[in-house]
């Protein structure tokens, strides 16, 4: 149940939604019936925005006229384009402790931990879902996370805006959040380059892996 057990896959360019989708959807089954290792996923998509399963139709603007497609992960709308790192992660919770909760809990340290590795002081607030930096009228989300959890396999996962345009979320209300803004690492001043934050987060996946799996499972 270690790193090496698990396929890391990094996808050049855009790759388009529905493709995304399916793949995840293929994978979470050959997962479940052991015929494939899990996968961590790492994409960008070109604009658009995907409703989750409490996602309300006043909360979508699209003046740009960007596709919406249902995610069928929990949440309300999110916005995914270029300059934004997407994971995509199929686990196995049944060999991972089966708490939802805890796996929602260790994606947010996994951010956490890879944004401080750039410099940027990232953090969880009481009663909003994703992860924040700055204070006062300077706080904002930087990150973001939805996740589907079917027959103990994962599905969905997080987001981190790197160099996103940050215009582009005028057109939803994130996650259905309107008090607050969004910001981006570029946005922030820290150099945005894509490989950065991959390899912020390869490192400190071996975090999310000591958060996720009980101590009483790890080989």
């Amino acid at each position: 149940m270690d790193r090496e057990s698990i396929e890391w896959r990094v996808s050049e360019g855009l790759t388009p939604y529905p493709q995304a989708l399916a793949e995840m959807e293929a994978r979470a089954a050959a997962v479940r019936d052991g015929s494939a290792p899990e996968l961590v996923w790492f994409l960008e998509h070109p604009p658009l925005f995907t409703a989750g399963t409490s996602a309300d139709p006043a909360e979508l603007f699209n003046p740009m006229g960007f596709p919406v497609f249902e995610a069928g992960r929990g949440g309300r709308y999110t916005y995914h384009g270029p300059g934004q790192r997407v994971v995509y992660l199929v686990l196995d919770l049944e060999k991972r402790g089966k708490d939802i909760r805890n796996f929602v809990h260790s994606l947010e340290e996994w951010m956490i931990a890879a944004l401080g590795d750039l410099g940027v002081a990232a953090r969880r607030e009481p009663g909003r879902i994703g992860i924040w930096t700055g204070d006062g009228i300077g706080e904002a989300k930087i990150g973001a996370i939805g996740v589907r959890v079917r027959r103990w396999v994962t599905m969905h996962g997080l987001s981190i805006n790197v160099s996103p345009d940050l215009s582009h979320f005028g057109g939803i209300v994130p996650c259905g959040i309107a008090e607050y803004g969004v910001t981006s690492v570029a946005a922030l001043g820290v150099e945005p380059a894509m490989n950065r934050i991959d390899f912020a987060l390869e490192r400190n996946f071996p975090l999310f892996l000591r958060f996720l799996t009980p101590a009483s499972q790890v080989a």
